[in-house]
């Protein structure tokens, strides 16, 4: 096959499904940067709830 006998529906097709992979590719990136940041401020977020714990113990509230 030459190169000039690629339809210009197929060229297109090639071209949508290139970009259609990008974006999948760019979700999946935000998706895991969000689940390592959330792994990242785990500690953090059990130490506030560590804290409102003991605060409720302290004020009778559990």
């Amino acid at each position: 096959m030459n190169r000039a006998e690629i339809d210009t529906d197929d060229l297109l097709k090639l071209v949508l499904l290139l970009v259609v992979a990008w974006l999948l590719l760019e979700i999946v990136e935000a998706v895991l940067g969000l689940a390592f940041w959330l792994l990242d401020a785990l500690p953090t977020l059990i130490g506030v709830a560590l804290v409102v714990v003991i605060a409720l113990h302290l004020t009778d509230r559990i």
